[in-house]
């Protein structure tokens, strides 16, 4: 029997349902088109985007912030004040596809891993270490003290991206969608690196900004390894 609704959340979509099917936290019920209407699944979804498939689970597991550097080789993302949870999900499928060992967000003003965020990840939240802080600025001077190198992206920083050494331990910060990095976050970094831009558009989506990061991260990793 499903436990009680106040206790569990609600996610949808099929492939952030399958996911969560093979992840970390029970799936205590799917229901499905073959057995409700749209509309009923669009209730319970509280969304349209459901694609005929929605799932009563356990709340989202939260990591220890400390455990996502473990490795040695960790590769992290921290997000600074991102408030929408479609952009905190798609920044967690390429870290995900990247390799990454997980992303930090603050636990406060900050998008948390809602059904939003779940679908916009594909559900790659469910194999992804996702970890919340109370102060993002002292997380990532605890980060350099345990030995990460921590590289924040801003779009007037002199350093390009290519030129930032993205093997080893390290954390990539990336900003609000408004307002970038704040101002404390930023003087925690190590190194400011920027994406250039040939284009007339003058920002990327920090969804988009954190896959070319984390792919050149990865691409380094590689080559490193050969």
């Amino acid at each position: 029997m499903a436990r009680d609704r106040a206790t569990t959340e609600i996610i949808y979509g099929r492939r952030p349902v399958a996911e969560a099917q093979h992840g970390r936290r029970r799936v205590h019920r799917v229901w499905t088109s073959d057995e409700l209407a749209a509309p009923e699944l669009t209730r319970l979804a509280g969304s349209p985007d459901h694609q005929g498939v929605v799932a009563q689970v356990d709340p989202y597991p939260y990591a220890d912030p400390r455990d996502v550097l473990d490795r040695p080789e960790a590769l992290v993302v921290a997000l600074d004040q991102v408030q929408d949870p479609r952009n905190l999900g798609a920044v967690c499928r390429s870290a995900e596809a990247a390799g990454a060992a997980g992303v930090v967000i603050p636990s406060r003003r900050s998008a948390a891993v809602t059904p939003a965020a779940v679908k916009a990840s594909a559900g790659a939240v469910e194999h992804l270490s996702v970890a919340r802080v109370p102060n993002l600025a002292d997380w990532l001077g605890w980060a350099k003290d345990a030995g990460a190198w921590v590289y924040g992206a801003e779009s007037a920083a002199e350093a390009p991206y290519v030129r930032a050494d993205l093997t080893g331990k390290v954390v990539l910060v990336l900003g609000s969608e408004g307002g970038g990095l704040r101002q404390r976050v930023a003087q925690t970094c190590d190194l400011l690196v920027s994406i250039p831009l040939t284009g007339r558009v003058a920002s990327l989506n920090i969804s988009a900004a954190a896959a070319v990061l984390l792919f050149e991260a990865a691409r380094q990793r590689a080559t490193n390894n050969r």
